[in-house]
């Protein structure tokens, strides 16, 4: 029966191809997040998971895949929940390095380093005696040299951005900025992979490796003031693969809510785009395997078509669970529901809360990801076979503990005559 359901999803159940269409994508991120704490505005929410999921989306053997792990959430309390915005670049939550830098660079060629600009120390500890202040001088000048000729190294490769993910000696720091370099220091592991698939730059792990091959591209990368913290942005990268949602909201609880309900509509339209398909809500789906089920359990004899039955029954839960819940007369909408499924073509007939009566939920834009259909079957299957395994076990338990405390209680009864 379950394997039947399933199948029945995957059909013309769930007919709607969702790869292509933005607007059906965002009808149903729209009624994932329509409860949630972000709901004035959800339609704004719903448009940038739908343009952030599809920019990342790529097809591998013929099968679309959408990586939500390189879609970045950035918080940032402050304004309001529709300031909310996407950026098909990166936004790295860190300043320039240097003051004398460029607060903004426009056609950006972006190195990407994991490795010190700094002049590394030897592996073995020594000791130098130095006699006069000029042998000092000789160190520092060498110092200086080797940092200038890493410099003048990024420099020729045609960088005028520098994203290193550890640390930038302050003389290399003053060099980057007397050449008009903007560089970012001590960045993340992620981000650092995150900018690698958004600028289309490759990471190195030495300054000598750099070429102009190894760049990455951004239309601006400009240091933005949010309040009192200071972030980078890259923009206009040509074809990310990674993405930046910046969140806003007036405090942080209301931002953390919001982070959490994006969250939950980027997994909605990855589901859909991989899918290809999504369902009708308000129990339109379960109403229609219901009944494809009922029909299939006349094909099958003996007493499998009573536990097929049972079945369908418990998947028609769902509709007449919502009809409840929205105080309406669950024996009315169930019969007006199958008589629209058994009279109809559409498979798309749900239960309409706000109505109260059987409408068509596609018409309504009332949508779910098949994806979540098909394992609310399969977990609901898998929990009901656990628990008839298990009842016995359970009932024998519970049956032993309440031997236990009766004899427990007879023994601390009082006698007759004792003073209590």
């Amino acid at each position: 029966a379950v394997l039947a359901a399933i199948s029945m999803f995957t059909g013309n159940i769930g007919a709607l191809t969702a790869r292509e269409p933005a607007r059906v994508l965002a009808y149903s991120t729209v009624a994932n997040m329509g409860s949630k704490g972000v709901a004035v505005a959800k339609e704004h929410f719903a448009k940038i998971a739908v343009e952030a999921v599809k920019q990342v989306a790529e097809e591998k053997d013929g099968k679309i895949k959408a990586d939500i792990d390189l879609i970045k959430i950035l918080k940032k309390h402050g304004k309001s929940l529709e300031e909310t915005e996407l950026v098909k670049g990166m936004v790295i939550d860190k300043e320039v390095a240097h003051p004398q830098m460029p607060k903004l660079v426009e056609n950006a060629k972006i190195a990407l380093l994991n490795a010190k600009l700094e002049i590394e120390k030897t592996e073995f500890d020594a000791k130098i005696n130095i006699d006069n202040p000029e042998q000092m001088k000789l160190f520092l000048d060498e110092e200086e040299r080797m940092l200038r000729e890493m410099v003048d190294t990024i420099a020729s490769t045609g960088a005028n951005v520098v994203f290193c993910q550890k640390g930038i000696d302050d003389v290399a720091l003053h060099f980057l900025a007397k050449k008009g370099i903007l560089a970012v220091k001590n960045v993340s592991s992620g981000d650092m992979e995150k900018l690698a698939r958004a600028t289309g730059g490759k990471i190195v792990a030495s300054v000598k490796d750099l070429t102009a091959d190894t760049l990455g591209e951004a239309k601006t990368v400009e240091e933005v003031k949010i309040g009192e913290d200071k972030l980078v942005y890259i923009r206009e990268c040509k074809n990310p693969k990674a993405v930046t949602i910046v969140v806003r909201g007036g405090t942080e609880h209301v931002v953390d809510e919001a982070e959490r309900s994006l969250h939950d509509a980027l997994c909605v339209v990855r589901n859909a785009i991989e899918d290809g398909k999504i369902v009708a809500g308000g129990g339109a789906p379960e109403a229609e395997v219901a009944k494809h089920l009922r029909d299939y359990a006349v094909q099958v004899g003996g007493r499998e078509q009573l536990a097929i039955e049972a079945f369908a029954d418990a998947v028609e839960t769902i509709p007449l669970t919502l009809a409840e819940n929205a105080g309406l007369d669950p024996i009315d909408i169930m019969v007006e529901l199958r008589a629209k499924h058994e009279n109809t073509a559409s498979p798309y007939y749900g239960v309409d809360v706000s109505a109260g009566k059987v409408r068509d939920m596609m018409e309504l834009k009332v949508l779910e990801p098949l994806r979540v259909k098909q394992q609310v079957i399969k977990s609901a299957t898998e929990a009901a076979c656990m628990i008839l395994k298990i009842d016995d076990v359970i009932a024998a338990k519970g049956m032993k503990e309440e031997e236990e405390k009766e004899k427990k209680g007879e023994k601390e009864k009082p006698e007759f005559g004792e003073e209590f």
